[in-house]
């Protein structure tokens, strides 16, 4: 591993996508532990957004290894027939977020989505990533524990693995994290941000960790010391899960982890994203190697996508989703393209234009261009920045043969079918 030029290359992509600070962590087998930093402590503790999920997800398989958590059994005080193993893997049918929260109680906030939330299919026959199931999540430790779900955090996971507690929201809430900014590449500024995470939606991002952290957390999951959680659970968690399809994010998923693959070694982690920070996990289990990169730049993601080839050159081949690869053969728009689709109140509208491109707008706010592939799968234009990076699709209905949904950051959106006059 050629950490030389590993730091030299990361101080670049710091410079040329404007964003004010990284840190980057690996473990890797034989090596040892190495980090480096640019405009960052190596331990400031950075918004890690989403990847809080594998934390949250770690402390439910837990208690289901010590038997205070059952993966199938259904959930109490939900209309629907969710277990712990749909949420855990985005395969419950929950639309992502409700706009409308009336509460700061876990439980109330979680009762109240768990009666009131339309599926957006039967539990277990797709994939649609949620944060609200991540809440139901969080519900299910504060109940099995008899703790809130920050004390549950720190006692069960982060005391045991030596780390500090360190939260964006909350009674624990840490005012000493790293701040996010919200990034111009065009007038190459960077402002500070500040953190928007709802106190009911903790469980699904209210960590803050730094790269360091982060590589310790993932050498837990890649089966070091300590063994929290069962050798048998552990594996069920790295495992792909029947009709968990993931498109646009990863390549599958697991308890808690998405799954990725790179010349046939597979990969697990997690990506996440704050208000101006985006911060990224990859672990292999099979040799123990962890890489750990987190930014407080809004532009961190698409550091992280140029980082990934200098990963390899150095000797690091980490796994990374690339859904531009598998684009074959550009089509015009067939019928039913166009037209509304919902998931819980957010709605996707998209539009034909004068050319064989369809216009995405997001609750009436323009989102991207989309181009259309063989296979109803399409590359997206951002309408702010121009990045084509992201792709998404949409499904047809299996038994009617329409199209009845769209998918893009692996959230499925239904169609709506507009109300008789």
């Amino acid at each position: 591993m050629d950490t030389d030029q590993l730091a030299r290359r990361l101080a670049d992509l710091v410079r040329d996508h404007h964003v004010p600070g990284a840190q980057l962590a690996v473990h890797h087998p034989g090596d040892g532990l190495w980090t480096t930093s640019v405009g960052l402590a190596e331990d400031a503790a950075v918004p890690i957004g989403s990847i809080t999920k594998t934390f949250t997800a770690t402390v439910a398989m837990t208690l289901v290894s010590d038997g205070d958590l059952d993966l199938d059994t259904p959930l109490p005080d939900v209309d629907h027939p969710l277990t712990l193993r749909h949420l855990l893997s985005h395969t419950g049918g929950l639309p992502s977020d409700p706009d409308d929260i009336r509460t700061t109680s876990l439980r109330r906030h979680a009762l109240e989505a768990g009666r009131t939330l339309v599926p957006l299919h039967s539990p277990g026959a797709g994939f649609s990533y949620s944060n609200i199931g991540y809440v139901l999540v969080g519900h299910l430790i504060e109940v099995a524990t008899g703790m809130s779900w920050w004390e549950a955090v720190d006692a069960v996971l982060l005391r045991p693995l030596g780390l500090r507690p360190h939260f964006t929201v909350g009674p624990e809430e840490d005012r000493n994290v790293v701040a996010g900014h919200a990034v111009n590449a065009a007038q190459r500024r960077a402002v500070p941000v500040s953190q928007s995470l709802a106190l009911v939606d903790a469980p699904a991002g209210a960590l803050a960790a730094s790269a360091t952290d982060l590589v310790t957390f993932g050498r837990m999951l890649a089966g070091a010391p300590p063994h929290l959680v069962d050798g048998a659970d552990l594996a069920l968690m790295r495992t792909p899960v029947r009709h968990a399809e993931p498109f646009g994010m990863a390549d599958g998923w697991g308890l808690g982890l998405a799954l990725y693959e790179r010349d046939g070694v597979a990969w697990v982690g997690h990506d996440g994203t704050a208000d101006g920070t985006s911060c990224h996990l990859r672990i292999n289990p099979a040799d123990g190697t962890v890489v750990a990169l987190t930014t407080n730049g809004s532009s961190g993601f698409a550091l992280w996508r140029d980082l990934v080839p200098v990963l390899a050159e150095a000797g690091l081949p980490v796994g990374d989703y690339d859904g531009l690869g598998d684009l074959r053969d550009p089509i015009a728009p067939p019928e039913g393209c166009t037209g509304s689709f919902v998931n819980g109140d957010v709605e996707y509208s998209v539009q034909p234009t004068e050319r064989e491109v369809l216009k995405l707008t997001v609750d009436g706010e323009p989102f991207a261009d989309l181009s259309l592939f063989d296979g109803l799968v399409f590359e997206m234009r951002d309408s702010d920045t121009g990045d084509t990076s992201q792709t998404g699709r949409f499904l047809r209905d299996p038994r009617g043969g329409g199209i009845q949904w769209i998918q893009i950051g692996g959230r499925l959106a239904r169609r709506q079918v507009p109300e008789m006059v």
